[in-house]
């Protein structure tokens, strides 16, 4: 880009930074259990790994490019945004490493007290276009980590505005990705979004389009995800559907065949061919990760499953919902969690609350199945699975 002050390619530093990023993160039992045919046998317990799991491209490459800025500007005042990624073993490197949290965390560090020679790191799930009008005024140096995949969803909603359509995303109203992607609708004047989290919820949106639905029930429940001035009457007859790329591929898809079903209700297959877009936008590797989980449960009888990753990590959280309907499931942040064989510290799917289940790790022989999340390093795979084998007093070689 013509400013000099916005970065949106790495440094070139990777060599300088490359020995760090393998200490913090590499795990050479990974790679052993990856060379084995994604397993290991520890006495009487199998590890079965999925064939997909934890760092995907765009995580891989947002950490890299703040262990870079750090390096690039070792005497600079260095800020995020928020969450790099969502995995507090990554986030709290960074903190140690000097660079500021602006999400709330440190008092001291706030918007207001940025200065031109200043650093500020946009984090892999980008930052909402309000916030970047503010930081471009300030006139810091911008370091952006957007994924790639979230850039395109990006794309897609603002050409969805600038042609009259309302995004219909399917997402966390609360999730920075999602918050991101819905300031992009509005963008442009006739832009409007409505955001869906699930079957339930487009529900609603589809009884508004039919016009057999209770208008104020649907601004009552929709309300944190409607776009500012949202007439429901007017802004849902033109629907492009996006979503949040973590999403579950299957129920994204489910959702907009139903809106498009309601779509033909009203208007006819010809308008509605005319009034309605869809696009898939999860992004491959949350896919990746959700094939390889429905596989490893094809393909091998576990006892349980260990899904490695932040609890507010949603790509983790829809592992653990595929896992979770097929066999024993927890949904752990690292190896702190494991306890001892009777207790293990784990977020049920659906709570935000982390609980204690009791006598997890039964005596005899055990297949456990193991992932994680696409923010979740090697390094906190193969320290889950030390530190079990250590509870049956094994250790690996």
């Amino acid at each position: 880009m013509a400013d000099e002050r916005y970065v949106n390619r790495g440094f070139g530093l990777k060599q300088a930074i490359g020995g760090q990023l393998v200490r913090d993160y590499h795990s050479e039992l990974v790679d052993r259990m990856r060379a084995g045919g994604f397993r290991l046998e520890i006495g009487s317990l199998t590890f079965r790994l999925a064939r997909e799991f934890g760092f995907c491209y765009g995580v891989d490459r947002a950490v890299e490019y703040a262990y870079e800025t750090r390096e690039k500007f070792p005497e600079r005042r260095i800020f995020i945004t928020g969450e790099i990624i969502h995995n507090p073993v990554v986030n709290q490197r960074l903190a140690e490493m000097g660079i500021r949290f602006l999400d709330g965390r440190d008092r001291a560090s706030t918007y207001e007290d940025l200065r031109e020679a200043d650093v500020v790191i946009l984090p892999a799930f980008g930052v909402p276009v309000e916030q970047m009008a503010f930081l471009r005024r300030k006139n810091c140096i911008l370091v952006d980590t957007t994924c790639g995949s979230v850039l395109n969803v990006w794309k897609n909603v603002e050409k969805y505005a600038r042609e009259g359509f309302t995004s219909l995303i399917h997402g966390k109203v609360d999730h920075e990705e999602t918050r991101a992607t819905s300031s992009r609708a509005r963008k442009h004047a006739r832009g409007h979004y409505v955001i869906v989290r699930d079957m339930d919820e487009a529900q609603l949106v589809c009884k508004q389009i039919e016009q057999r639905g209770d208008r104020g029930e649907f601004l009552a429940r929709l309300a944190p995800a409607l776009s500012p001035g949202f007439d429901p009457d007017a802004h849902l007859e033109r629907l492009g559907c996006a979503n949040q790329t973590t999403m579950l591929s299957s129920e994204s898809l489910a959702i907009a065949r139903r809106v498009h079903e309601s779509m033909v209700r009203r208007f006819g297959a010809e308008q509605a061919a005319e009034r309605f877009r869809a696009f898939d936008t999860i992004c491959s590797a949350t896919q990746e990760r959700q094939d390889a989980v429905h596989e490893l449960l094809r393909s091998h009888a576990l006892d349980l499953m260990l899904v490695i990753g932040g609890y507010n990590s949603s790509n983790t959280t829809h592992l653990v919902e595929i896992a979770a309907e097929r066999v024993r499931t927890y949904h752990i942040q690292n190896a702190a969690c494991v306890e001892s064989p009777a207790a293990l510290r784990h977020q049920p799917l659906g709570s935000r609350s982390e609980t204690t289940a009791a006598e997890w790790l039964p005596e005899g022989p055990l297949v456990i199945g193991v992932t994680a999340g696409a923010s979740t390093p090697n390094s906190e795979i193969g320290k889950v699975v030390e530190r079990i084998a250590s509870l049956r007093g094994a250790a690996v070689a």
